[in-house]
């Protein structure tokens, strides 16, 4: 039995610095435009979804690939387009060009449609419809939720974009920002507000496609986004990038209520989602853009040029470690629910979140290169908070009874 665990234990470090790296950054890949072109699957359908008046809407990407490139698995960014929650599609100018950008570098980018819609009773909105509003940000960030697992099960199934599901990014600009934000921060039911109605929506995961496979994300890209409150960045969540213009009337920058013709919900800009992750030890990049408006990006060639070097210099240090951890249940032989760990490596403390479909109370051992035990836990939660505390640099894994370990490293 020790024998077995020890050898399990070998194959999961690996046996050194090679097997630890995930993703190959030598050459200039995923810095410079070695790629002449990208190819583009069109109409991807990754799941399906009911709409807010009942009606089934049915979730489409379209998908951008290095043309020539051999890369076996390669990283992914998916985006999601700007347009309040009322309009826009995946095939927006801003959306299109990103995409080939970074598919031009080594990624594979993907823009996908989403949820569009609330009511609205009067012209402009009243305040009332701010309800409505906050509905249509959980309902995109349930299909953007989706649209990740559909790349880890296509890792996992027929690999037809040979991607890594450790490395999956998500981003967005202005309203798809806010559902990129969600994805990454809001991890709990008890961060929505009660008169939001979460679990009439589905929940966090929500019922967009692709159950059973994990959404946690090796990064957010935030572009002239905002969020409910800045509390749900916490220690050990991913990394964010925010791109924003200090003088945005429609996506405030530091706090206020959303302007054009939106609803007048009460959110919070970069200049104060930023300060919160530094605060709480997450890496994070804030590029300000002074005095301007709301997504400078989408009509002005300079910015857009910004906002891609901000995007390629933010990834990049990610792509080089152990990326968003994820471990299946032993023996099943079949696509399930994953834990996760991030961020990882880390310098002080991590988040293990296990799935809603494994039991609680977990049992839940840390376990070091040897194989010896280092620390236990009895987890009543689906969240767990493992310290580093005066343990050394290295590799380790948290062991769930019944799983396969999830590795993670302690720098």
């Amino acid at each position: 039995m020790k024998t077995k665990l020890l050898l399990l234990l070998l194959l999961m470090l690996g046996a050194g610095p090679a097997a630890r790296a995930q993703i190959d950054t030598t050459g200039g890949r995923y810095y410079r435009p070695i790629f002449s072109s990208a190819a583009v699957t069109p109409d991807v359908d990754y799941g399906a979804a009911t709409n807010y008046d009942g009606t089934a809407a049915a979730l489409k990407m379209d998908i951008y690939q290095p043309v020539g490139d051999v890369v076996a698995r390669r990283p992914v960014i998916i985006f999601a387009h700007q347009g309040g929650f009322l309009a826009g599609t995946r095939k927006d100018a801003y959306m299109v060009n990103i995409c080939t950008r970074m598919a031009r570098l080594g990624y594979v980018a993907a823009s996908i449609e989403y949820r569009l819609g609330f009511p609205i009773t009067g012209f402009p909105p009243p305040a009332a419809d701010t309800v409505g509003v906050a509905q249509a940000a959980v309902r995109g960030m349930q299909d953007l939720r989706a649209a990740v697992r559909f790349f880890r099960k296509d890792a996992a199934t027929t690999n037809t974009y040979r991607v890594n599901p450790s490395y999956i990014a998500v981003g967005g600009s202005s309203a798809g920002a806010f559902m990129a934000l969600e994805v990454g921060y809001l991890d709990k039911a008890s961060e929505v507000p009660a008169y939001v109605g979460l679990a009439a929506l589905g929940g966090i995961e929500g019922n967009s496609g692709n159950p059973g496979y994990s959404s946690a994300v090796l990064a957010v890209l935030n572009l002239s986004g905002a969020t409910e409150n800045p509390s749900l960045i916490e220690a050990g969540n991913a990394p964010l990038l925010s791109v924003h213009g200090t003088a945005d009337n429609t996506v405030p920058y530091f706090q206020g209520r959303v302007g054009s013709l939106l609803p007048p919900k009460y959110v919070y800009g970069s200049g104060r989602l930023n300060p919160r992750a530094t605060a709480v030890g997450v890496r994070n990049t804030l590029v300000r853009l002074s005095r301007a408006g709301h997504i400078p990006f989408e009509g002005n060639t300079a910015y857009a040029d910004t906002t891609f070097r901000a995007i390629r210099d933010f990834l990049r240090p990610s792509l080089g470690q152990a990326g968003t951890v994820l471990a299946a249940r032993a023996g099943s032989g079949q696509p399930v629910a994953l834990a996760q760990a991030y961020p990882n490596p880390a310098a002080d403390q991590l988040r293990l979140q296990l799935p809603e479909a494994w039991p609680l109370p977990a049992q839940v051992e840390l376990r070091d290169a040897t194989g010896r035990l280092v620390r236990s836990f009895s987890s009543i939660s689906r969240e767990l908070l493992v310290s580093r505390g005066s343990l050394p640099a290295g590799l380790y894994l948290l062991a769930v009874p019944g799983q396969l370990p999830v590795r993670i490293e302690f720098q």
